[in-house]
């Protein structure tokens, strides 16, 4: 399907330009991996709800970055936040990330991001400060809309209005992600990636934390804020280890991992239902080779930058994490993270995490899947991930250690 006029670069500027009466960009290269996204998706196999869903989403992406430069350049101490040594979420999807995350931030002494916070991080110009956020009403009207209208994909990767949330949509933002390459076929686009320094990308993600800081000081007396470090989250981190230790000195990685062949069929089940929402046609297997391929790449990646920084002073700390020890002894698991960043786990932190334990939403049933629906053969992903499990086998609980 030709879609070369929807997915024109200057009409989604205009439109993202025209709807905020903005013209200001603001710090920061996005325009050349704009164009080789959107040159992919004029090409891609795309039906016409979701070449509304994409296209609109990358205007918010615009819209939301006119917005934060209007906002810093009326308040340029945002650019004054410093984010100190945020602890990182990072492991294959399904390994425990998000259980794991929202433990942590549970503990008021954490920054996160929201779910109501990512989805529209940029507030209206003429936003006060104080009171209930408005946003958050729209956050909840679209979760609610989510369920209604796409309930297996809420069933799979559900987006709570008032939870932690990852942060990946910044790196979405800058588009330079694998974001888009889940819910299309984009070859040319993600071969590109592959080539690229991803420093862009986690330089704005700094930025937006920045800005996001900022808004959360706003709301305390006398604009005040104690000492506070982030707990952040995303599986897509786990191949760019060493920019984002760049960019956040004194980071410390808490590692969550889980048996390979659960989570490449769960990633898999996302992607297809991702496709599935843009595209009449979804080719599974194709679906499943590509992330079979993604998840290697970026777990060969995340072990070399390990590797790199072992015995080195200075280098940034990590905590490794199976996902079954995660669901039966989570604040055992929370508390080895507190003891690696030398920070006390308080009895009120703990008892906020037993809190958040007791009333968390729990999520739907997920639909029925499996490798064989994606092509794949379980001995391929062993064979993938033969020097992954080798090394992690302890952390991979029953069926990883078998399969292994």
């Amino acid at each position: 399907m030709d879609n070369a006029g929807a997915f024109a670069a200057a009409g989604i500027l205009a439109d993202a330009a025209r709807k905020e009466s903005l013209t200001d960009w603001g710090a920061g290269e996005f325009e050349r991996p704009l164009n080789v996204l959107l040159d992919d998706y004029a090409r891609a196999e795309l039906n016409a709800i979701g070449t509304h869903i994409l296209r609109s989403g990358i205007v918010h992406s615009l819209r939301m970055r006119l917005r934060t430069q209007e906002w810093i350049r009326r308040h340029p101490d945002i650019l004054d936040e410093r984010i100190a040594a945020p602890v990182v979420v990072v492991g294959m999807m399904r390994s425990g990330t998000t259980l794991l995350q929202r433990l942590l931030a549970a503990d008021p002494r954490f920054h996160c991001a929201y779910g109501w916070e990512v989805v529209e991080v940029a507030p209206r110009l003429d936003h006060r400060f104080g009171g209930v956020d408005p946003r958050i009403a729209v956050s909840e009207a679209r979760e609610a809309k989510s369920r209604e209208l796409a309930p297996e994909l809420f069933a799979i990767h559900p987006m709570y209005a008032r939870e932690a949330e990852e942060e990946i949509v910044f790196l979405a933002d800058a588009f330079l992600s694998h974001v888009p390459e889940s819910g299309a076929h984009l070859p040319v686009y993600r071969k590109w990636l592959d080539e690229q320094d991803f420093t862009p990308a986690y330089a704005y993600l700094h930025r937006m934390l920045r800005f996001l800081q900022w808004q959360k000081r706003q709301i305390l007396p006398g604009g005040r804020d104690p000492a506070r470090r982030w707990v952040l989250k995303s599986p897509a981190h786990l191949g760019y280890l060493a920019t984002l230790a760049a960019q956040f000195p004194g980071l410390h990685v808490v590692h969550m991992h889980r048996d390979p062949r659960t989570a490449i069929a769960s990633g898999a089940s996302l992607n297809a239902t991702l496709n599935a929402m843009h595209a009449d046609t979804v080719d599974l297997h194709r679906v499943g080779e590509q992330w079979l391929q993604r998840m290697g790449w970026t777990n060969d990646r995340a072990m070399t930058v390990r590797d790199s920084w072992s015995g080195v002073p200075g280098a940034p700390g990590v905590t490794d994490i199976g996902f079954d020890d995660a669901v039966s002894d989570p604040i055992g698991q929370v508390e080895r993270v507190y003891r690696a960043i030398g920070l006390p786990l308080t009895a009120a932190a703990e008892d906020s995490m037993r809190r958040w334990l007791a009333s968390r939403p729990r999520e739907a049933a997920r639909p029925p899947y499996g490798l064989d629906n994606y092509g794949l053969r379980p001995e391929q992903v062993d064979e993938r991930f033969a020097l992954y499990t080798k090394r992690f086998r302890q952390y991979l609980g029953e069926e990883g250690a078998v399969n292994a």
